[in-house]
C-alpha cells in the first residue's frame, strides 16, 4: 500500500525567502526577499546554500527555539548531491536526512517528517528545501550567458528557500496522510518539456492516493500540483481522465500560479521550491480551502542520462492537508 495516514501530525509554521522575479509575482505574502541573485555570496549555489541556512535559523528564532529543540532536519535541493543542502548544514547541528526527489522534495520531506513523529520520543522536526535558477539551469541545462533559446514547453525554475516545523503541537494545518509516488516513464527524452514528464506520475499518485484512502476526487477542495507549468498542467488532467477515469476540476499547479505573464516564464515555474512557495504564501493566505491535496511532481533526470538520449523517468508524492 502506498498510503499512509498520520494521527496528530501538524505543520506549525513556515518560512519562506523569495527571488528577486518571485518577489514581484502573484504571491501575496513572502517574508524575506532577497536583492539579487548572489545573495551577498560569491556563486549561485553558495547563494542557494545560504537560502536554505537563513530560513532556519529565522524559523528557529520565530518559534524561540533553538538547535537543541530539534529532532532531525529533513531537507535536499536539485543540485548535484544535495550540495545547496549539505553546505547550509555546516553550521546547524541538527541529525540531518538528505532526501532528493527533484522538484517532490518538499512533500517528500513532510511524509518523512511525518513518519519519524510517529516515534512519541520525537518532538519537533524542521523541513528545508530550495531551487535558485541560475544555479539550476547550468546544471541541467545551459548557463544563461550562453543565450540558448528555449522552447514555451520549458518552465523557469524558481528561486526561493523554504522551511517548515512539524510536532504533535496542535496548530491550524494538520498533515492528515499521505501517499508516496512510483517512479513513472512513459518514454519522454525531452528535457525541455517536463511538465509532460511529470504530468502521468501525478495522476497516478492522485489515482492511488484516492483508491487506497477510499476517497472521492471531491473529497478534496483544492488538488495543487507542484510545478507541472500551464501546459503539463493540461496534460495532467487529460492524462486523468483518459487513463484513470477522473475528472478533475478543483486543480491549480504552483508552476502555473506563480508568474506573471509579463516576467516571460514560458510555461511557468519550477524547481522544488516552487510549490511551497505557491501554497505558502498563496493559497493558504486566501483560507478558502479546507481540504487540500498537494503533489509535488519530480523529473528524476541527469544532465549525463539526458546526453544518452535516455527517457526521463518522474514521481510524485501527496500530501493530505486540513486547514482548520
Amino acid at each position: 500500500m502506498a498510503s499512509l495516514k498520520f494521527n496528530n501530525i501538524y505543520l506549525n509554521d513556515w518560512l519562506t525567502i523569495s527571488g528577486p522575479l518571485e518577489s514581484n509575482s502573484k504571491l501575496k505574502k513572502i517574508d524575506l526577499k532577497m536583492d539579487d541573485y548572489y545573495y551577498g555570496a560569491k556563486t549561485f549555489e553558495q547563494a542557494e546554500a545560504k537560502m536554505q541556512n537563513v530560513v532556519i535559523q529565522k524559523l528557529l528564532e520565530r518559534n524561540k527555539l533553538t538547535y537543541g529543540d530539534i529532532d532531525f532536519l529533513v531537507g535536499g535541493d536539485l543540485l548535484d548531491q544535495i550540495g545547496a543542502t549539505n553546505y547550509a548544514s555546516i553550521n546547524i547541528p541538527i541529525s540531518l536526512l538528505g532526501i532528493y526527489s527533484a522538484c517532490a522534495t518538499f512533500p517528500e520531506s513532510l511524509i518523512i517528517g511525518s513518519m519519524i513523529l510517529n516515534d512519541r520520543s520525537v518532538k519537533k522536526i524542521v523541513g528545508v528545501t530550495s531551487s535558485h535558477n541560475l544555479s539550476a539551469e547550468r546544471q541541467f541545462r545551459y548557463p544563461i550567458e550562453y543565450g540558448a533559446p528555449r522552447p514555451h514547453t520549458s518552465t523557469f525554475t524558481a528561486t526561493a528557500g523554504i522551511s517548515t516545523l512539524l510536532s504533535r503541537d496542535i496548530g491550524k494545518i494538520k498533515i492528515e496522510s499521505a501517499t508516496i509516488g512510483k517512479v513513472t516513464e512513459l518514454g519522454i527524452k525531452d528535457a525541455n518539456n517536463l511538465g509532460a514528464v511529470m504530468a502521468p506520475a501525478a495522476a497516478r499518485t492522485l489515482y492511488e492516493h484516492l483508491t487506497d484512502l477510499k476517497r472521492p476526487l471531491d473529497y478534496y477542495d483544492l488538488i495543487l500540483t507542484g510545478d507541472l507549468g500551464c501546459i503539463g498542467g493540461t496534460i495532467f488532467k487529460e492524462y486523468a481522465y483518459k487513463r484513470y477515469n477522473l475528472k478533475i476540476k478543483k486543480h491549480l499547479d504552483a508552476g502555473c500560479e506563480l508568474y506573471v505573464k509579463s516576467q516571460e516564464t514560458y510555461s511557468g515555474g519550477s524547481g522544488p521550491a516552487c510549490l511551497p512557495l505557491v501554497l505558502f504564501n498563496k493559497i493558504l493566505t486566501t483560507n478558502k480551502y479546507k481540504k487540500i491535496l498537494i503533489i509535488g511532481t519530480g523529473a528524476l533526470h541527469n544532465k549525463t542520462f539526458v546526453n544518452q538520449k535516455c527517457t526521463i523517468p518522474a514521481i510524485a508524492h501527496a500530501v493530505s492537508l486540513e486547514v482548520e
